[in-house]
């Protein structure tokens, strides 16, 4: 814009006349602002170095606002206040949200304006002199304003993703020391996990199929997390630690009582989107610091069998679970469990609809005391269903089953739980 001439200044002579005026008033007008913003926005409320801190990034940036205006300098020639970057620094540190440092500057942007529109109105000068530099005056608190906050902004995300890289990474150090034996001062570990640790909990471990992710999970477990915490009815936030892009790790603080109820987190687990729809392996609820590691062993137990017997329509696995502790000792060496099972269970053991039918229903009928009545009423079947069913699963063994029963229940359980990778093909 031209300067308007008078026969006394022009515009350019008006515009740093009050940017002069404004720079000797540098620290009221720096603590006012300071106040309102801190008044305005409770994010920024604060004390000590905090509020020093935003004390000096106000004064670096209305003084540089106040430079660029007195000596006409472009925007993109004036450094960024060091004060301005470190405040964005410990405002991400803090968790304050991003909105609430552009708000600042939104609203000390208007502060600024309103000091000045002032210091105008006192300036013995003509009105279209006046509304011509306060123009410039907004023109250029603008085009700072806009400069600067993509600068604090590019910081501040920045730092906030490292200092939650660094976060996470204390977390996880310190939950994988707890796991080892190693960590003794629990009050220690509590502040850094930010979890309770002289609590009954709950071990999970949550993953997905590695095949075909192409994204970081983190966000799905958590919010899985969330809903099963719900469900537990557990008063405090779920501990989760990423183990890596398709996996987690986390802890429910919980009632010792407490009971999950999988086909409720069955359903839950459709809520945290997808696909690909989050797998659980639970732990049994466990007290304390050794109760901490012992719940995680036993949910890692229980994933390792859920990952064994590979079933989508099974996306929950609990340790609880009959059979399930049995079938995690036998998991840790399929080769030999496959042999065994073939020679305990013989052509029972192959892997086709009609012999899953049969075993399903001997296992059944072991579970129920050997009672054909029970069984069917289990089953929903008539009893000479059950019989039969039974025979012609003994003549697939080639042997009675009262013959080694004790061997034989236990091959059909670890049939159960492990599947195909167990049978024979």
């Amino acid at each position: 814009m031209s300067d308007v001439m008078t026969d006394r200044f022009t515009t350019s002579d008006l515009v740093e006349k009050v940017a002069a005026n404004l720079h000797h008033k540098l620290g009221d007008l720096s603590n006012a602002m300071r106040d309102r913003l801190s008044t305005r926005i409770v994010e920024l409320e604060g004390e000590g170095a905090i509020f020093d801190l935003l004390y000096a990034s106000i004064e670096g940036n209305v003084e540089n606002i106040l430079y660029s205006l007195r000596h006409d300098i472009v925007v993109d020639n004036i450094e960024p206040p060091s004060a301005a970057y470190e405040y964005a620094r410990r405002l991400a540190q803090r968790g304050v949200p991003v909105s609430a440092l552009v708000r600042a500057y939104r609203l000390g942007q208007q502060f600024l304006l309103e000091q000045a529109f002032q210091e105008f109105e006192l300036v013995d000068a003509e009105a279209e002199q006046r509304a011509a530099g306060l123009e410039r005056v907004v023109a250029v608190t603008f085009d700072y304003i806009d400069w600067i906050s993509q600068r604090v902004i590019t910081v501040y995300e920045s730092e906030r993703e490292r200092w939650l890289a660094e976060q996470s990474s204390a977390r996880a150090n310190r939950v994988d020391d707890i796991l080892a034996g190693s960590e003794t001062d629990v009050d220690a570990a509590e502040a850094v996990i930010g979890y309770r640790l002289r609590v009954p909990h709950l071990g999970a471990v949550l993953w997905v199929h590695e095949t075909g992710t192409q994204q970081d999970q983190l966000s799905r477990f958590t919010k899985a997390a969330g809903a099963i915490a719900e469900h537990l009815d557990s008063k405090r936030l779920p501990l989760v630690i990423p183990r890596d892009r398709a996996s987690a790790w986390a802890w429910f603080a919980v009632r010792d009582d407490v009971e999950p109820d999988l086909d409720v987190i069955r359903s839950l687990l459709g809520d945290a989107g997808g696909p690909p729809v989050p797998m659980v392996a639970l732990g049994r609820p466990r007290s304390g610091l050794s109760g901490f590691r012992r719940t995680h062993e036993e949910a890692v137990k229980a994933q390792q069998v859920a990952t064994v017997r590979d079933d989508p329509n099974h996306p929950v696995t609990s340790f609880g679970e009959p059979g399930l502790k049995i079938a995690s000792l036998l998991a840790n060496d399929l080769e030999l469990t496959r042999d065994w099972i073939h020679d305990t269970l013989g052509e029972l053991a192959r892997d086709d609809e009609h012999h899953d039918r049969l075993r399903h229903t001997l296992l059944l009928f072991f579970q129920h005391e050997s009672s054909y009545t029970a069984t069917a009423e289990a089953m929903l079947m008539h009893k000479n269903s059950v019989k039969y069913r039974i025979a012609s699963a003994e003549k697939a063994l080639g042997r009675s089953i009262s013959t080694d029963r004790q061997a034989i229940e236990l091959a059909l359980t670890a049939c159960d739980w492990l599947g195909p990778g167990v049978l024979i093909t």
